[in-house]
């Protein structure tokens, strides 16, 4: 299982990339694993105002249905449109063409209270 040092994490097992004010989010590998086959994923709208923890969308699989939470506060700018034909993407590359949503942030400081790697894979063992 995968989990790049350069990215932040959550417990809820999603992911940020921070470039400037803008993070892009996706799903973990340990998640999308969990998860099976990614059949359809609901993406928050563009404009959509997110707080840190809230319901941002849904992914489901062929196992089930869950809830994507937004891991940092800010403004819906982008969204991955090539998921609505291929949502598959998010299995087979979840930290590349399988992101999810680009939020720009309205809260910066949110970003030290992310997990690093360590911290995520430190939440994986005790599970």
């Amino acid at each position: 299982m995968s989990i790049p040092k350069e990215l932040r994490y959550v417990d809820s097992h999603e992911w940020v990339r921070v470039d400037g004010d803008v993070a892009t989010v996706g799903i973990t590998d340990h998640a999308q694993q969990a998860l099976g086959d990614v059949v359809f994923v609901q993406l928050p709208e563009v404009g959509d105002q997110i707080d840190q923890g809230g319901e941002a969308g849904e992914i489901e699989s062929v196992k089930a249905v869950s809830a994507i939470y937004a891991p940092i506060s800010g403004e819906v700018i982008e969204v991955n449109g090539a998921l609505d034909d291929d949502p598959e993407t998010v299995n087979q590359a979840p930290y590349g063409g399988g992101w999810l949503f680009k939020i720009r942030l309205s809260r910066p400081a949110e970003i030290d209270g992310l997990l690093s790697a360590d911290g995520y894979a430190a939440v994986l063992a005790d599970a």
